[in-house]
This record gives structure tokens, C-alpha cells and sequence, in this order.
């Protein structure tokens, strides 16, 4: 039967009007739509055979000028060796779906895309000083590089693509199981449907092999835990010359004995003597920029009062400034006096006039008696 007759097209039929009529038969006479009807399932492969030849510029311009005759060769089809349901058939409406579909969702067979080789993760330590300052670090780490015996290429010199004898091309090998059928990525070919036809010896055709890759890596100041850098293209080598991936590094910041932070915000807690938190009086720490931070403590300061120096915190990685500094004192009371400093201050007892040197102490007895004269009450 005459293939434009099959899919009830004119001769100058466009490539849109042909595809719309080959699913609209292809689905019609399609054999799970039309179960044990034979003449069904021998009109749904004469359309699927008409559909390869008219997709194709060239088969059609022959059909058009010689008929069948044009694809007639001791008996076989118009796909070669095993007629017209060979290896480029039909097998099911999968395949259907991805002739006519393929095109609208990237599945085509034409879409295929050499494989991007995979981003690679390392976590790098850093010690708090080295997340203030910034710092550059040397790493190490096993992943794919691109094979120096064939440069890349995965094959000797002269070696020629060719489609792969396991899945035939099609990037996928199909198992049935009774009812059921199964396609996975073909394993020979990774799903590209070629091979090479002389692979490097050394990378087996993979153009890549694993080894141990070092980097210098720059650590800018002012990273924190969880901090993400990206070098692009020096993760995984993409296979067969493909694009590298990416490698992703994840900073991690060792705890420190006296700072902490809090984004741009650096704190620390300072011991105070009692006399001078009671006189007031100068404290001088070193800060962690390597510079002395002098702290002016008024007199009658409390324990756990925080002094904030604006300007002295961590360093920011959007380039807006550094943090501030906080500091909190604590309040020491001495464990060892000597006998003198012991009668210093029982003469300083004796002479204490505790409300009027104590607000918080006479506040809180205030609130203990009168909840003690509700009781009684």
C-alpha cells in the first residue's frame, strides 16, 4: 500500500503534517488498543515502516521517484538485513511516545548531550585565626582527570565513532519479562548510543582516569562554618573530552579557647576584679587583628555588662565592613587573701552602708518581706 496512502497525507505533505498523521494512525492500529486483531498489528507495522521512510529527506526523495522498488535488495526492507521492523522498528508505545514527543521534552535520540563530568564536594578545617585572616590551603583529594595517553579523546589515534553493538544506538537495552518491559541505560555506552572503535588502552575509552588531583585554594577572611566556595570546572573530568564539573569546597571552623562569633559579630568574656569593677579603672586585651583593645571600666560596673568597640569583629564576605567587638566582663571574686586584704575588708564591712551601695541587694530584701507579710496576712 502506498505509505502517503497509509497515513492519509498528500505527496508534498510537511514534516509537521506528517508526524501529526503518523501519530493519529499510530495510535489507531496500535496492537494494545486493538488486542488479537491481526489485520490491526499488520497495519500498525506498514505505518510505522512508512513513517521511517518519509522522515527521512532521503529515503522519501527515493520513495517518491521509485516506489517500493527503491528499498527492495534481495528481500530486505528499507532499514536493511532485517526488513522493515529491524533494529530501527517499533517496539512499543514508548517508542512512539519518543519519536513523536521526543522532540517537545529533550528525549529524542537526537537530544543525547555528552555527559558533564560530576561536581566534586571537599570539606576544609580551618582554625579560627585562619577564617579571620583569611588564609591558602592546600588540598588533595581522588577523583577523575582527564587521560594524558589519549588526551582526552578515549580512543588511539585514528579511532572512529561507532554506534554501540550492545544497545545498536539506541542508548538503551530493553529486558522483557512476560507483559513487562524494561529499559535502562545501556551500560556499554552510558546511555550515547557510540563507541569508539580502537578505546585507549590506558583510560579503557573513558578518556579519564582516577587520580589524586592537588589544588591550591584560596580562603577569603571572613568565612564561616558552612561557608560554600566553587572553583568551576576542577571537579570530575567529563568523559571523552566532555566539560569538567565543578568542585564545591565546605569550610568548617575549629573552635576557639577565648572568641566566638556570631556572623560579623566577634565576642569574647573577660575576668574583672571586684575593686575594679567597684573603683572603675582601664582593661587591655589583645584583639584578634593583632592589635591591643583598651577598655575604660566606670566605676560600680556590674558583672555581665557588655562594651561593644565598633569596628574590631570579623571580617565580612560581601566586602560591607568589618563586625563589632563584644566583650562581656565577669565579675572575679578572689579565693586566696592575705591577712592583710582580709582586714582591709572586714574594716570595709563595718563601714559599708549596703542600701545605699547596693540598690539590687535592698530591692530584692524589699520583695522577700513583703511576700513573707502576705503569708502571715
Amino acid at each position: 500500500m502506498d505509505y502517503y496512502e497509509l497515513l492519509e497525507v498528500p505527496r508534498g505533505a510537511d514534516e509537521a503534517t506528517l508526524k501529526a498523521a503518523y501519530r493519529r494512525a499510530a495510535m489507531k492500529w496500535h496492537p494494545d488498543r486493538n488486542p488479537g486483531d491481526r489485520e490491526a498489528e499488520a497495519r500498525f507495522k506498514a505505518v510505522n515502516e512508512a513513517w521511517e521512510v518519509l522522515k527521512d529527506p532521503q529515503k522519501r526523495a527515493a520513495y517518491d521517484r521509485f516506489g517500493h522498488a527503491a528499498f527492495r535488495n534481495g528481500g530486505e526492507g528499507p532499514f536493511g538485513g532485517a526488513g522493515p521492523f529491524g533494529s530501527a522498528g517499533f517496539g512499543g508505545i514508548d517508542d512512539i511516545f519518543e519519536t513523536v514527543f521526543g522532540d517537545f521534552f529533550g528525549r529524542g535520540r537526537s537530544a543525547r548531550q555528552p555527559r558533564r563530568g560530576n561536581d566534586v564536594r571537599y570539606d576544609l578545617e580551618v582554625s579560627f585565626e585562619e577564617a579571620f585572616h583569611g588564609t591558602e590551603a592546600e588540598i588533595a583529594f581522588e577523583t577523575a582527570v582527564t587521560c594524558d595517553a589519549c588526551g582526552g579523546s578515549g580512543g588511539k589515534p585514528g579511532a572512529r565513532v561507532v554506534a554501540c553493538q550492545t544497545c545498536g544506538g539506541r542508548g538503551q537495552v530493553r529486558m522483557q519479562n512476560g507483559l513487562f518491559v524494561v529499559e535502562r541505560t545501556c551500560p556499554a555506552c552510558h546511555g550515547e548510543g557510540a563507541q569508539l572503535s580502537d578505546p585507549c588502552a590506558t583510560c579503557g575509552g573513558e578518556g579519564r582516569v582516577v587520580r589524586r588531583k592537588t589544588l591550591k585554594v584560596k580562603v577569603p577572611p571572613g568565612v564561616d562554618e558552612g561557608t560554600r566556595i566553587r572553583l568551576a570546572q576542577e571537579g570530575e573530568a567529563g568523559p571523552r573530552g566532555s566539560p569538567p564539573g565543578d568542585l564545591y569546597i565546605f569550610v568548617h571552623m575549629k573552635p576557639h579557647p577565648v572568641w566566638k562569633r556570631d556572623g560579623t559579630t566577634l565576642f569574647a568574656q573577660v575576668p574583672l576584679s571586684f575593686v575594679t569593677a567597684a573603683l572603675g579603672g582601664t582593661l587591655t586585651i589583645p584583639g584578634l587583628d593583632g592589635q591591643p583593645v583598651e577598655l575604660r571600666i566606670p566605676a560600680g560596673t556590674q558583672t555581665g555588662r557588655q562594651f561593644r568597640v565598633r569596628g574590631r569583629g570579623f571580617p565580612s564576605l560581601n566586602g560591607s565592613g568589618p563586625g563589632d567587638l563584644v566583650l562581656q566582663v565577669e565579675l572575679e571574686t578572689p579565693t586566696r587573701l592575705t591577712p592583710r586584704q582580709r582586714e582591709l575588708l572586714e574594716e570595709f564591712r563595718c563601714i559599708e552602708e549596703g542600701e545605699a551601695n547596693c540598690p539590687k541587694a535592698k530591692g530584692f530584701w524589699e520583695r522577700v518581706k513583703d511576700a513573707f507579710d502576705g503569708l502571715a496576712d
